[in-house]
């Protein structure tokens, strides 16, 4: 459970920043990192064994028939992501605390980083694929969020848009190749997927899975083609370029294919595809980056060399070519995120990025200045730091590994070392070394220690790793590895390779290389503002916007305001897909005879053939087609009662009642009559069309009655379950609160957000004048002389307490005779109805003790921890229980906790709908209708 637990805090703690900042900026901070450490130390808890060669795993079975199960494993890949989500994002939330500015929203900022936090977590330790695939979608959606967090800057806003759009495109094809994998596997859990790698690989599905697969990898981690997404997210503030796109985030798709590594590497099709576009990556985006001037831009671009660095390495399929991988995953996420920091610090101090307008930094801004040494020496594969051990076992790896010649991987590899040491060399001495300069927009200088204890920390283990690599990292490495290759791995990281290694002599070509192309920057520059090239930005542009348009002119087209049309369309499709699927498949004759008519079921039938058919020729008088509408619903009750079926009537005439009420209220507000007639086509059509329809269902009904069904309906096992199972010997009320207790649980959510949306919706009428004087100067018929008659008043001020005590009865008697919660909560609001209609809004809204906004919350909340009280004894969410008490002088009787999830079914139902008739009652004052004050006509209004 602890594993969940880790992946659940981060979202729940997302709750927290926003209440957490009106007790201030720090308060927000220190919870939102108090969130993230708990979680970290939990992980740190499992620690020793996943690194004893453990894997732990936590299952919550929710559907297992289907493969639907929250299932989550830990083993060292799992830990060593997890361990950068979570220790990363503690200083991330540490250095935004002081980074953003005091305009920024920093609940909503900190609330954004802790879902996309949960979002990546849940990714690394998820052991169900479906789940895997909710997380991954979640992360595209967070980081939207977060790319796009300052809103009124629009480069922001494209940023998130692209991102958003690249990523999620990716995620769908990944879809696909999961569910392709768990079919041929016949499993969604991971750790069973990844034990069946022959299988997979004799499969003809494979190369589709794979290609899939890589699309969502290659998206997210910004692979070539898909590469320019990430520069443009860099409109970011700093802390999200830091974590999103150096640790976190882009490092999704490498986890993935080092996931997946056991199952897919091995094979010409992962060498020639991972390899290759790893490869591109690295060299064509270290050329770019040499040429940038930003220092984020530069950044970026070297984020995704190092991403096609290490996509490179994964592609090469061997074992030590992995563990390579892993280790410079660790490397790159400490000097990446501790340059990020960095180049933030300077925009926040000097106000510019450009390199440009730049340079003798190192006086004004020391402690910054040695960070960016540190950090940016690793980057370009300088001794002794973390950078130039990973750098030297993967140019020995690229040494070794043919591609088209035996010697082209080694040289392209070097040549984009050579460009890393470029670019690397660049950001130091440009921004940081020569002259001090007076044109600053900003005097820079050093900020608090606040802003630049994070990137210290992590230059501090750029050091460390590269000192004392086998102390500092081996062990993570090897755990981290050997879950990549499924076998143990015992690293040795060293310093010295030999003088007949070739990584030492490729090293030495990639720093003299890069210093000599530093050295010939202005010259290369002139040559690169010359050179034509394609700019990935307009080509993505050039087939988006076309795309939109296309789009936008089919949404248009069929959703363009009308009611009537959207429903047309909705009946057409509907009916279209019902006639293929029909006419697809054989048919034989039914075998159930019908059953003889009945008298009263025949009346029945015939009066509401005769209203529905009336409805659209009288529709033109609005309160006869509600007349109408209402004796159609209201005889559907008989009918029920004549297939023995009370709790369903009784619910049907409760229901009817308070719906064709509240609809008579909102009918207060339109004219009494249609003001105007379609065309005769239109009406022909429509009628085709409802006739159609109608014809479809009725067929439908009659086929599946008059034959027996393939399989035992499940209404046999609640029969058979409602007493034994559920205490209870109403098998409707059982299904409802136990059986499927959680449809209903979410149903009673969708009516109280039903209620707040209709209350939201008055709300915004009630404070536009132009509505409301719009409303008021309608023209009003005749008003009543007698709006609240006495007779009337006093009739309903009895009918009250009789009705609550019916609506109390039918409460406690529902769960083993027709009742229940729902139809008590109906009972209790047509009581209230009719006090509304005897004396007004205004008189009776003024005696309610309760806001009907805390009926549905108190409704909502009562449901949900019937729930969950469950959990403490082990039992399934909504699981409920009953015992047998007997009390002297009483008779035995059932005591069921499906009695307090009903109290919340009933609470939500009656707040639903007297909130509903006060949103109504409301508008209706405003537009003039008369506020009496006292109860009867006679004594008063105003």
């Amino acid at each position: 459970m602890s594993l969940a637990l880790i992946v659940a805090l981060p979202f729940l703690g997302a709750l927290l920043p926003g209440l957490m900042i009106r007790a201030g900026r720090n308060a927000a901070a220190t919870t939102t990192g108090a969130v993230t450490a708990v979680a970290f130390l939990l992980l740190l808890s499992h620690a020793p064994a996943v690194l004893r060669g453990e894997v732990v795993q936590t299952r919550i079975d929710w559907l297992p028939a289907l493969g639907l199960n929250a299932t989550f494993f830990l083993d060292g890949l799992g830990l060593l992501f997890a361990g950068l989500i979570l220790g990363i994002g503690l200083l991330i939330i540490l250095y935004a605390r002081f980074y953003l500015a005091k305009s920024d929203p920093m609940g909503q900022f900190y609330t954004y980083l802790l879902l996309f936090q949960g979002a990546m977590v849940g990714i690394v330790l998820s052991d169900n694929i479906l789940l895997l695939l909710i997380f991954w979608e979640l992360t595209s959606l967070s980081s939207f969020l977060l790319i796009g967090y300052w809103k009124h800057l629009p480069e922001g806003r494209q940023g998130a848009r692209m991102a958003l759009a690249v990523t999620g495109g990716g995620g769908l094809a990944m879809i696909a190749g999961m569910l392709i994998l768990g079919n041929i596997v016949g499993s969604y859990d991971l750790t069973v997927i990844l034990a069946n790698k022959d299988l997979i690989q004799a499969s003809p599905l494979y190369l589709p899975a794979l290609i899939l697969i890589l699309l969502g990898a290659f998206t997210k981690s910004a692979q070539f083609p898909f590469h320019f997404w990430l520069p443009h997210a860099m409109a970011a503030p700093t802390p999200v370029s830091a974590y999103l796109h150096s640790a976190t985030m882009v490092k999704a798709g490498l986890f993935l294919m080092a996931r997946m590594w056991p199952v897919l590497s091995g094979t010409p099709e992962w060498f020639w595809i991972v390899s290759t576009a790893g490869l591109v990556t690295m060299v064509m985006a270290a050329k770019i980056a040499f040429f940038k001037d930003d220092l984020k831009a530069l950044l970026a671009f070297s984020t995704v060399s190092h991403l096609g660095l290490i996509t490179m390495l994964l592609g090469f399929g061997t074992r030590a070519a992995a563990t390579v991988a892993v280790f410079h995953i660790i490397n790159h996420a400490t000097f990446k995120a501790a340059l990020f920091m960095s180049a933030g610090i300077v925009d926040h101090e000097a106000h510019i990025r450009d390199l440009r307008r730049l340079g003798g930094l190192r006086r004004l801004m020391p402690i910054t200045f040695g960070i960016v040494v540190l950090a940016s020496l690793s980057m370009a594969g300088i001794p002794p730091l973390n950078g130039f051990l990973s750098k030297e076992l993967m140019l020995e790896e690229a040494a070794h590994t043919a591609w088209i010649t035996p010697w082209a991987m080694g040289l392209l590899a070097t040549i984009g070392a050579a460009f890393s040491v470029a670019y690397s060399f660049r950001f130091l001495a440009h921004g940081f070394l020569g002259p001090v300069r007076d044109d600053y927009p900003h005097k820079p200088h050093d900020p608090g220690f606040g802003l630049w204890a994070a990137p210290a920390l992590l230059a501090a283990l750029v050091v460390l790793i590269g000192l004392v690599p086998m102390a500092s990292a081996a062990w993570l490495v090897d755990a981290a590895a050997g879950a990549v290759t499924g076998e143990p791995v015992a690293v040795k990281i060293t310093h010295w390779h030999g003088l007949e290694a070739p990584a030492l002599w490729m090293s030495l070509a990639a720093v003299g290389g890069g210093l000599f192309m530093l050295g010939l920057y202005p010259r290369l520059r002139t040559l690169w503002d010359w050179a034509p090239r394609p700019e990935a930005k307009r080509i993505f542009d050039g087939i988006v916007e076309p795309l939109a348009a296309l789009a936008r002119s089919v949404t248009e087209g069929l959703h363009n305001g009308s009611f009537g049309r959207a429903l047309m369309l909705a009946v057409l499709a509907i009916a279209g897909a019902a006639l293929w699927a029909f006419s697809g498949g054989t048919h034989l004759a039914g075998t159930r005879a019908l059953l003889p008519l009945d008298p009263i079921a025949t009346v029945c039938w015939a009066v509401m053939v005769i209203a529905a058919l009336a409805t659209p020729f009288l529709h033109h008088s609005r309160i006869t087609a509600l007349i109408l509408t209402g004796v159609a619903g209201l005889l559907i009750a008989p009918l029920f009662m004549l297939f023995s079926a009370p709790d369903l009537a009784l619910t049907q005439v409760s229901v009817e009642v308070v719906t064709i009420l509240l609809m008579l209220l909102a009918l207060h507000f339109l004219p009494k009559e249609t003001p105007a007639e379609s065309p005769l086509p239109r009406r022909l059509r429509d009628a085709g069309i409802a006739g159609i329809a109608g014809l479809g269902i009725g067929t439908l009904a009659y086929l599946m009655m008059t034959r027996a069904p393939a399989f035992e309906p499940i209404s046999h096992f609640h029969l058979a379950q409602s007493k034994p199972g559920a205490g209870g010997t109403n098998a409707v009320n059982t299904i409802i609160v136990d059986f499927r207790g959680y449809d209903t649980y979410g149903e009673i959510i969708v009516l109280g957000i039903a209620a707040l949306v209709i209350y939201a919706l008055s709300e915004t009428l009630l404070r536009n004048p132009t509505v409301t004087r719009l409303l008021a100067s309608r023209p009003r018929e005749r008003e009543s002389g007698d709006r609240h008659p006495m007779m009337l008043v006093v009739s309903t001020r009895l009918l009250l307490p009789m009705a609550m005590m019916v609506g109390v009865f039918i409460y406690l008697r529902g769960h083993n005779m027709p009742g229940g919660g729902f139809v008590a909560g109906l009972v209790f609001a047509i009581a209230y109805l009719m006090q509304y209609m005897a004396s007004g809004y205004h008189w009776s809204h003024a005696r309610q003790r309760y806001d009907h906004h805390v009926l549905i919350g108190w409704g909502a909340l009562i449901a949900t921890l019937s729930g969950v009280g469950a959990w403490f004894f082990g039992l399934p969410f909504l699981t409920s229980g009953f015992e047998y008490v007997h009390l002297w002088p009483l008779e035995e009787f059932e005591l069921a906790t499906a009695a307090i999830y009903d109290l919340g079914v009933f609470l939500c139902v009656l707040g639903a709908i007297l909130l509903t008739l006060a949103s109504l009652s409301r508008l209706a004052l405003r537009t003039g209708e008369r506020a009496n004050t006292r109860a009867y006509d006679t004594e008063g209004t105003n």
